[in-house]
Parts: structure tokens; C-alpha cells; sequence
């Protein structure tokens, strides 16, 4: 498995995480160096190789430190939805995706969309993978990245 698929998945545990912290009323996802310290004990524990770990605190320090942007983004493109009606790994994936898409300008927006959509099939409903790509695509023919 490829270490940005990775980086990606790990990702989302780490956003789904927080969101489901924040929804029971357990706060809001930590800063600065409480949130690199709260990475860097994940990434121990779970044994996260080194190569994996930078990738993977770039997508949840941007996508956390851009949220309601991103969440502006998602309910823009998501047609009579609201981001707190959305499951909760939809909506990460969808933020995560977002802030991929308009961040790192190496990767090309169909890797990012494929690569949104088969987390969405591993860790969504039956129904994410469609939900995921139209938005992604909705955002991709905005934007105008290939």
C-alpha cells in the first residue's frame, strides 16, 4: 500500500476522532502544540512508519485549522445538505479531500478524488462513494485543477 494512502487513512481515523470528540461535548480538537503533541502520541502507539507521519499531519493540521472554510465548500457543492446532517466520515472526507485538493497543487485532483472515494467504500456507507465523488467533482470542474 502506497504511504500517502496511508497518510490519508490515518488522516481520517484522526479527524473522524475529534469530530466525534467535539459532537459529545468533549471540546474541540487541540492546537498548535497540544494537537503535534496529541499526533505525535498517535503516531507512536499506533506505529506509524516515518515516511507516512509528515503527510499525515499536514492533512489534519490544515484541515482542522480551515474547517468552517472547508465546511463552507462542502454544503456550496453538497445540494440540500448541511454538514451536521452529513455521517460523520462523509463529512471528514470530504473537508480532508477539500483541503488536499486546494493545498498541495502537486497532486492532481483525480488522485485525490479516487483516493476520497475508496476510504469512502472502506469506511462509509454503501452510499458515500457516490455522495464523495459528486461533491469532489462538483469542486474539481470549479476549480479547474486536471
Amino acid at each position: 500500500m502506497k504511504s500517502r494512502h496511508i497518510a490519508r487513512e490515518i488522516a481520517l481515523q484522526i479527524l473522524y476522532r475529534y469530530d466525534v470528540n467535539t459532537q459529545s461535548g468533549g471540546g474541540v480538537a487541540p492546537k498548535d502544540m497540544a494537537l503535534a503533541d496529541d499526533l505525535k502520541k498517535h503516531f507512536e502507539h499506533f506505529q506509524v512508519a516515518a515516511e507516512v507521519r509528515q503527510f499525515a499531519a499536514e492533512l489534519v493540521v490544515g484541515t482542522l485549522s480551515k474547517t468552517p472554510a472547508l465546511d463552507e465548500q462542502v454544503e456550496k457543492f453538497a445540494t440540500n445538505w448541511k454538514i451536521s446532517r452529513m455521517a460523520l466520515i462523509d463529512r471528514n472526507l470530504l473537508r480532508m479531500a477539500i483541503y488536499e485538493m486546494t493545498n498541495f497543487t502537486d497532486i492532481p485532483a483525480s488522485v485525490t478524488i479516487d483516493e476520497a472515494i475508496e476510504l469512502a467504500k472502506q469506511f462509509g456507507t454503501a452510499d458515500s462513494s457516490a455522495f464523495i465523488n459528486g461533491i469532489l467533482d462538483a469542486l474539481k470542474k470549479e476549480i479547474g485543477k486536471a
